[in-house]
């Protein structure tokens, strides 16, 4: 009896360690099989994902984009309005604006006169305040230093993008906007300071010539026989005012019979820059009446330059990127004939 139930017991305890063991292994089974994934699950993940991605990752280039190319507009537009103004600025104090009779006139006397990447769109005389320039004889707590006036021819250039000349190849392929500034010297009065015996206080720039109203003649033929006084310095350029000039071809300028009615001169005197050629486009040109001393000026930039190293040509479903201003400006100063 008692060998029957050793027995069972022994049957019981393999059966026991068999269930356990069967539990164990189906149990292995489940976790290893919950812990990774089938190859079929893992392209069924990689194609969703690439089906979610993609449109995001294409609309967050596009966002870049957009915001590139608004950004590029904005300070196209700045810098060409900013430009315009300072010019009326400058223009504000003209007592004599040239023409294109009278730039094709003086155009040899010119700084860079023979230069093929530049041409003078706006050429004026101004008179040029100078503050506190002249030291007084007798001195006084309240004042030392008195104010003075100079003449100054300026001159404002289209220059297109010579490579050969721009070693540093800073300038975009655009245009640009230069101006360059010849002043008078400042000359002593009875009040100056006896210890200065120099002839002049502030010596002219070299090559300065002032306007001779002695010669007979109108004052535009008096304007127009300007001739500089000896040679330019080496030194003498004209400094950058604007980058970024729209270079496009094939636009019209406005007629500026149309701006000037009862301006005796025609449309193509009145019109400025005087010169014909590559650079005889709409992007930086005038309107001038001399006898007026009133100009029109137009000026368009090229936003798109900016963004793109090709295909940046004018176009009309891109035409937001070509940012133009415009804006009439009259000359405050006089200039009397005796």
């Amino acid at each position: 009896m008692k060998s029957i139930e050793m027995l069972n017991k022994s049957h019981f305890n393999k059966l026991n360690f068999f269930l356990n063991a069967q539990l164990k292994h189906k149990k292995f089974k489940q976790v290893n099989k919950t812990a990774g994934f089938t190859l079929i699950e893992l392209m069924v993940a990689m194609i969703l994902a690439v089906l979610v991605i993609t449109p995001l990752l294409g609309f967050m280039i596009n966002i870049l984009d957009t915001d590139r190319k608004e950004q590029a507009k904005i300070n196209s537009e700045q810098e060409i309005q900013t430009a315009l103004d300072y010019i009326a600025q400058d223009l504000q104090q003209a007592i004599y604006i040239y023409d294109a009779d009278g730039i094709k006139a003086i155009r040899n006397q010119l700084l860079d006169y023979s230069s093929s990447d530049r041409v003078p769109v706006l050429v004026f005389w101004k008179r040029k305040f100078e503050k506190e320039a002249i030291e007084l004889k007798k001195v006084t707590s309240s004042k030392t230093k008195n104010d003075a006036f100079v003449y100054s021819l300026v001159t404002y250039y289209l220059i297109q993008d010579n490579k050969t000349n721009d070693a540093k190849n800073i300038w975009s392929n655009q245009y640009r906007i230069a101006r360059f500034e010849l002043n008078d010297g400042i000359e002593p009065d009875d009040e100056y300071n006896t210890k200065v015996t120099s002839e002049y206080i502030q010596k002219p720039d070299p090559g300065f010539a002032k306007f001779d109203l002695s010669i007979q003649g109108t004052l535009e033929q008096k304007m127009n026989a300007w001739k500089k006084d000896g040679i330019y310095s080496r030194s003498q350029s004209a400094d950058v005012l604007v980058d970024y000039v729209d270079s496009s071809q094939g636009f019209k300028t406005i007629d500026c019979k149309s701006i000037f009615p009862k301006s005796k001169k025609n449309k193509d005197s009145l019109k400025v820059p005087a010169l014909n050629g590559v650079l005889n486009n709409a992007s930086f040109y005038a309107c001038v009446d001399i006898d007026n001393t009133t100009a029109k000026i137009f000026l368009r930039g090229n936003a798109l330059a900016r963004i793109e190293e090709n295909n940046y040509g004018y176009k009309d479903d891109v035409k937001s990127y070509f940012p133009s201003a415009s804006i009439n400006v009259k000359g405050r100063g006089f200039i009397g004939v005796e």
